[in-house]
């Protein structure tokens, strides 16, 4: 089993698309992250989380899922890099491999020590958007061999129809 390890905050600010969102509303920049990486997960069988910092933010850490993808917000005084390295170390075995999505240049020497392997941001987005463009092509692909909805009848018999539906017959 893989499992991807997702710096929120640090893709959200790697990714233009996310970064610009972000500038107007965080919100919605997290959501479409989510909604992303729950493309990925379906599309390539990885267990996805997603994890932002909310050490500024006083409370308890929070957890849920949105589209299958696991959410985590970080516990007060805790980092999502703390969380990252944390989890990775807990998810390690010899059945699964640990992969971390981050550009954070010392996140990255740190799951290396605990055999995870790293994704950079970049590299991150270039496989999103190859596998939405392999999503776009399935879907067209399904779309065009459906038969299509409208049934072939003659002029006469649409003619027939017609008179039907305004009541004349």
């Amino acid at each position: 089993m893989d499992i991807l390890l997702v710096d929120g905050y640090n893709i959200i600010g790697a990714w233009p698309e996310l970064e610009r969102l972000k500038k107007d509303n965080l919100a919605e920049a997290r959501d479409l992250l989510v909604q992303k990486m729950a493309e990925y997960q379906g599309y390539t069988g990885y267990r996805v989380m997603i994890i932002f910092d909310a050490h500024l933010v006083k409370g308890v850490e929070k957890k849920y899922k949105n589209y299958r993808v696991e959410v985590i917000y970080t516990r007060e005084n805790e980092t999502a890099d703390e969380r990252i390295e944390k989890l990775a170390s807990e998810l390690s075995n010899i059945k699964t491999q640990i992969h971390v999505a981050t550009s954070d240049f010392t996140e990255q020497w740190a799951i290396f020590g605990q055999g995870a392997l790293r994704k950079s941001a970049r590299e991150l987005l270039t496989e999103m958007n190859l596998i939405e463009k392999r999503i776009q092509k399935k879907v067209k692909k399904i779309e065009e061999g459906r038969p299509s909805s409208k049934i072939a009848i003659s002029e006469d018999i649409m003619k027939t129809f017609e008179k039907w539906r305004r009541g004349d017959l």
